[in-house]
């Protein structure tokens, strides 16, 4: 590990995954994150949740450092203690599965090669390759090495590339709607792994519009509406029937079942 990087993981520092303070981004003329002040520790499972349009994606490219936020003198964001990064550097201490490489990825390279790609390098050596098998291995899928990604489904793809984002073994994952395009046997599958993750030590931070995407493992959620951070805090304190009634903007009723919240 290059000594920069060994400098931002030192235990006894304990820098936090993402420290965001009075970020807000512009789009054009419009203001699609405004004033957003957040603090997640590596380690720690969080969701972001909110209705579309609420500056979710415009957060995670901030976040994978595709946006970056207007310069003001209140204003700070570090990742991992630092504030700024080689994008190749921090992606292996940060696994991304997002829509946009999910559409990326859907073309005529094989579920082991989308894996790979992982890695980042021209040159793929024995070692990528084997740790490459031992993630399709984990991920219960090694039928699916020799498989061309746009031949298999939505759920096994979505799969393939949780295990492109694993290949570095990262501090957190960063799921973007994870059960988007899933039928209900895929997204109960995806569920049960990501609660794997997270019970191994692998931090989740979830962004979704779904409620039921929020593993039981999630103790913490982060309510976005209209670019703002409209709560931040204990899941259980915040997932009520009137407080998602605010935050989506129509009448809804809420039930909890086997530690999951679903929402109509």
């Amino acid at each position: 590990m290059p000594d920069q990087l060994a400098a931002a993981l030192r235990p006894n520092e304990s820098p936090a995954l993402l420290d965001f303070q009075h970020i807000s981004v512009m789009r054009g003329q419009k203001t699609v994150l405004d004033d957003i002040t957040l603090r997640i520790q590596a380690g720690e499972h969080v969701a972001i949740l909110g209705p579309n349009g609420s500056g979710k994606s415009t957060l995670i490219k901030v976040i994978t450092r595709e946006c970056y936020p207007l310069a003001r003198p209140d204003s700070s964001l570090t990742i991992l203690g630092r504030d700024s990064w080689n994008v190749f550097e921090l992606r292996p201490l940060l696994g991304v599965v997002s829509n946009d490489l999910m559409s990326t990825c859907t073309r005529d390279i094989t579920g082991l090669e989308a894996v790979l790609s992982g890695f980042f390098s021209s040159i793929v050596t024995p070692a990528m390759r084997t740790k490459a098998q031992e993630v399709l291995d984990l991920l219960e899928v090694p039928h699916l090495a020799d498989r061309f990604m746009d031949e298999i489904s939505s759920g096994e793809a979505r799969r393939i590339l949780i295990g492109r984002a694993l290949v570095h073994d990262p501090l957190a994952l960063l799921l973007d709607e994870p059960s988007n395009s899933l039928d209900l046997h895929a997204t109960l599958e995806l569920r049960d792994f990501v609660r794997k993750l997270a019970q191994s030590g692998t931090g989740i931070l979830l962004v979704t519009h779904h409620l039921p995407d929020i593993i039981p493992e999630i103790e913490r959620v982060i309510l976005l509406q209209k670019g703002r951070i409209f709560a931040d805090g204990d899941k259980q304190q915040l997932l009520t029937a009137e407080r998602l009634t605010q935050l989506f903007g129509l009448p809804v009723e809420l039930a909890r079942r086997d530690g999951y919240y679903h929402l109509w």
